[in-house]
């Protein structure tokens, strides 16, 4: 019998994340893990530099969003948001 659900690596999913990280971000929705508050990510509260960036929520106060440039990588971590919704231009 052949299983229908083979797994493979991460690898079969880079076109479609291609798809989520080379878009326009100013007009995701996020909603804060913290306090389930919903809006754009350009509403959030922005700390940082030319190194590193932290995005707070305006209601909570809660880090969502940090972002740090190494000059040898890119770190992005996002455990303070429960989603990410990035609407489709023209759909």
């Amino acid at each position: 019998m052949m299983e229908e659900n083979v797994p493979m690596d991460g690898n079969a999913a880079m076109g479609r994340l291609r798809d989520l990280f080379a878009v326009d971000l100013s007009n995701a929705t996020v909603t804060c893990e913290t306090c389930d508050r919903e809006g754009p990510l350009a509403e959030l509260l922005f700390y940082g530099g030319p190194v590193g960036v932290v995005l707070r929520c305006p209601a909570c106060d809660a880090v969502n969003l940090r972002f740090l440039d190494t000059g040898r990588a890119l770190n992005l971590d996002v455990r303070g948001l429960k989603r990410v919704r990035v609407g489709r231009t023209g759909a």
